[in-house]
């Protein structure tokens, strides 16, 4: 009896070890699967970000006796939409420019005036309608006392070349901005910096509704919504 039993084990061991070494197959072509759908989800995160990032031009570390002015992008002038005839729709998009970011550092001592130097990163598209050839936009850097009257503002232009993509991305420089200053007593904080771009009417209208159009390479996408805006 004790023979037959372990004959019998033998023969379902036998017959059962095919099945446990396609399961284990199965297992590891999942695996294998799950592996690949990662990676390819992780590539076209990084391809993603690639297109939209901005690259991070260096500014110099300066020591000052005070404060920097707070420096900060105008919400209803963030953003550049231009349409073919004032159509709203995607197939209609001609250029759009996004101001993703803004750095500054600052340097003063004793009475002496406030000098800022800014790093203004912008996100910039052609969609369908847009002409060959290289786009100009236009944005301005305001200086105000805080929560005040402006003090001086000064207006900026640079052009871009899109390529096949359709995208671009630049980085504007600025190192002439000055602030004067009554006495010692006077610090940055004092001082409030607004950047935008230097839109019509309706392209400020546009943006207080919170409306966003972007263009990505070799296709036309849109969303709007509110708060859709930083």
């Amino acid at each position: 009896m004790r023979r037959l039993i372990l004959l019998f084990l033998g023969v379902f061991l036998l017959a059962a070890m095919p099945a446990a070494r396609g399961y284990t197959q199965s297992r590891e072509d999942q695996d294998d699967q799950r592996r690949k759908g990662e990676a390819e989800a992780e590539k076209k995160k990084k391809q993603k970000e690639k297109e939209w990032s901005i690259g991070q031009a260096p500014l110099p570390t300066v020591k000052s006796v005070g404060p920097c002015p707070f420096v900060k992008v105008l919400y209803d002038a963030s953003r550049w939409q231009e349409f073919k005839d004032k159509r709203e729709a995607a197939a209609a998009v001609m250029y759009t420019g996004e101001i993703e970011g803004v750095r500054a550092v600052c340097e003063y001592k004793r009475g002496d005036p406030i000098k800022v130097q800014m790093a203004i990163d912008f996100a910039l598209g052609k969609g369908p309608e847009g002409a060959r050839g290289g786009k100009s936009y236009r944005y301005w850097v305001a200086v105000t006392e805080r929560n005040k009257l402006v003090i001086s503002k000064q207006d900026f232009d640079f052009t871009t070349e899109f390529a096949s993509g359709e995208t671009a991305e630049h980085t504007e420089i600025l190192d002439n901005i000055t602030i004067p200053r009554g006495d010692e007593s006077v610090s940055g904080n004092n001082f409030e910096i607004l950047v935008g771009f230097d839109v019509t009417p309706e392209m400020a209208d546009f943006n207080r509704q919170g409306k966003r159009f972007r263009v990505n390479a070799g296709q036309t996408t849109a969303a709007a919504g509110t708060n859709a805006g930083r």
